[in-house]
C-alpha cells in the first residue's frame, strides 16, 4: 500500500481521535496547579481499574525529563530528526513489507500527535497567558489521560499503587508500531535465514 494511502486511512484518522481526546481533556480537567503535572480530578469509568485524568507530560514515557528545563527543547527537536529517518528510511525501501508500512503510518501519527502537543498546549495555559513566546513554547507538554491499574503493577513499582503510568492515543500508537516493527524484523530474519 502507498503512503499516501496509509496516511489518509490510517494516520490521519488516528491523529484526528488523538487530539479530540486531547482537547475533551483540557476543556474538561482544570489546569494541574503549579509546581505540579497532574490534575487533581479523577473520572473513573471503570472504579479502581480505568480512570480519566489530566497529566501535562514534558518528558516522554514515563515522566522522564518531566520538569527539567533542557526537556521542552530537546523533545521538539527529537520527532524533528525522527521524521527525516523516516523518510530517509522510506525511500530507501527499508519499509517495504506491509506490516512495517502500518507500523510508519501509525508511528507517524503518534510523532505528530505528540508534537502537536508540544506546539501548541503551553499556549493554552491560564497561568502564561501574559507570557512571551518564548516562555509559552517552553511550557508545552504532552496531555496524557489514560490511566490504568494493572494486577501487580504496585509490586514492581510501589509508588504507582498499582498505576500504569497516564497515556494517550499517540503512545499507543507508538507502541502498536514499536511491537509491529519488532514482529516484522523477525519475519524478514526468519525469510533470511530460509533463503540461506
Amino acid at each position: 500500500m502507498s503512503l499516501a494511502k496509509l496516511l489518509l486511512f490510517l494516520s490521519l484518522p488516528l491523529y484526528v481521535l488523538d487530539q479530540i481526546t486531547k482537547f475533551w481533556t483540557v476543556m474538561n480537567f482544570p489546569d494541574p496547579p503549579m509546581g505540579s503535572t497532574s490534575s487533581f480530578k479523577i473520572q473513573p469509568v471503570v472504579e479502581d481499574f480505568f480512570h480519566l485524568v489530566r497529566v501535562h507530560n514534558q518528558g516522554v514515557a514515563f515522566g522522564f525529563g518531566n520538569g527539567s528545563s533542557w526537556a521542552p527543547i530537546v523533545f521538539l527537536v527529537v520527532p524533528i530528526i525522527a521524521l527525516t529517518m523516516i523518510r530517509i528510511f522510506w525511500k530507501k525501501g527499508v519499509f517495504n513489507h506491509p506490516l512495517s508500512q502500518v507500523a510508519v503510518a501509525l508511528l507517524l501519527c503518534g510523532i505528530f500527535g505528540n508534537l502537536t502537543d508540544r506546539l501548541v498546549q503551553g499556549f493554552l495555559l491560564d497561568a502564561y497567558k501574559g507570557a512571551s513566546f518564548w516562555q509559552r513554547l517552553s511550557e508545552g507538554y504532552v496531555v496524557d489521560f489514560l490511566a490504568f491499574k494493572l494486577p501487580l503493577y504496585d509490586k514492581l513499582v510501589p509508588s504507582s499503587q498499582g498505576w500504569w503510568p497516564a497515556f494517550n492515543v499517540a503512545d499507543s500508537c507508538i507502541c502498536v508500531a514499536a511491537l509491529l516493527l519488532f514482529i516484522g524484523g523477525m519475519r524478514d530474519e526468519q525469510l533470511a535465514k530460509k533463503k540461506a
